[in-house]
């Protein structure tokens, strides 16, 4: 192989465990300046919290809403920038106090800025939380000289993937919004944090397994997940097509959506993949559709990860967590498995992981947007 090729993807796919501790270690320093800029804004009774990416970082949003609503219980809702852009006036609430939480591994997308400056036009009173893995970025830069409503985080270097598909930033930038907003209690989850970073070593040290799996002939692919694990099911899916350059053509739902209509997508060629709840009264709902996917007489091949009970299932792979104790942080380390799908079947099909799109359709920073000025 040129020697040139497969520089990036491995080892960020692999080193996000020790990542994931230098961000709870970054979050622990920051408690102070994070809790006095967030205290007063979460006071706020009608206060509405917007999170915002494009593309990965979108994903971010809707795999933290949830959570972050049920622990400030303030409003959350999560809203791609891509939206944002083409649609303010549909988004936007003017007489509303919004906190919108802008996600950006590079920080360099033209939607990016467009979407605080849309923010700053559109409402009365607006702050502005920014998650980026990138210190020279545009948005990086923007925040601290522009804003005084603004507290910018900035991730470890190492969170700043040089491959084109995010990997460490996303799970980094996941873990620093889930802390962010429940900062006063952050010293409290060290031990949860370290479970999580326990059950990422272990999803990892089943790579060869997972080779395995990738270099079976599938040709579609389906991540079911339900709650905070649709978001994660969402950038599976992305990761799994976009490191295949579109070879492998991937869907996501939740497990009972899928039932409504989207299921006629599996065909004798899908790899079904279940990214299941850690809730025992959501799994009943996910276990009625994976035995109803199970009995289909086209003998449908699928991975399951960390199943409540053994299942028994025909052509399905299970990995199992030995300590399943992360208290909710299983939803980050999901992640992992569709990083490691798309990085060994990249490789199986020859592609370059760092740079798979051999049109150049795709690149690690969007090109070619342009911002147009709004007329009224």
């Amino acid at each position: 192989m040129d020697k040139n090729k497969n520089q990036y993807t491995k080892k960020e796919i692999f080193g996000q465990p020790n990542l994931w501790g230098e961000v709870y270690d970054l979050l622990v320093d920051q408690k102070k300046d994070l809790f006095r800029f967030l205290d007063v804004i979460l006071k706020k009774e009608d206060l509405r919290i917007i999170l915002t990416g494009a593309g990965s970082s979108a994903f971010i949003g809707e795999a933290a809403r949830g959570k972050v609503q049920k622990i400030t219980k303030k409003l959350t809702q999560a809203i791609a920038t891509t939206d944002i852009v083409t649609h303010p006036g549909l988004f936007f609430l003017k007489n509303t106090p919004t906190l919108l939480v802008s996600f950006a591994r590079s920080g360099s997308s033209p939607e990016s800025r467009e979407a605080i400056v849309l923010a700053d036009k559109y409402c009365d009173e607006v702050y502005h939380l920014i998650i980026t893995c990138n210190k020279d970025g545009e948005l990086a830069r923007y925040s601290t000289k522009e804003f005084k409503n603004a507290y910018c985080l900035i991730l470890p270097e190492t969170s700043n993937d040089k491959s084109l598909a995010m990997t460490g930033s996303f799970t980094s930038m996941l873990i620093s919004v889930l802390l962010t907003f429940d900062i006063g209690n952050i010293e409290n989850k060290r031990k949860s944090i370290g479970n999580m970073i326990d059950l990422g070593n272990q999803l990892l040290q089943t790579s060869k397994h997972i080779e395995q799996i990738a270099s079976e002939s599938f040709e579609r692919a389906v991540f079911l997940g339900s709650g905070p694990m649709l978001g994660i099911a969402r950038e599976c899916h992305l990761k799994l097509q976009e490191l295949t350059d579109g070879q492998i053509i991937c869907k996501h739902d939740s497990f009972l959506g899928f039932r409504h209509g989207p299921r006629a997508v599996v065909n004798d060629k899908t790899l079904m993949v279940y990214l299941f709840s850690e809730d025992a009264h959501t799994f009943k709902y996910e276990k009625d559709l994976v035995l109803s996917i199970a009995s289909d007489p086209r003998k449908i091949s699928s991975i399951s990860l960390n199943p409540r009970e053994e299942l028994g299932l025909q052509n399905n792979q299970t990995i199992l967590f030995k300590n399943s104790g992360a208290d909710g942080w299983n939803v980050v380390v999901a992640a992992l498995l569709g990083q490691l799908l798309g990085y060994y079947k990249s490789l199986q099909l020859g592609l370059d992981p760092d740079k798979p799109s051999i049109s150049g359709a795709i690149s690690r920073v969007v090109q070619g947007v342009t911002i147009y000025s709004e007329e009224f």
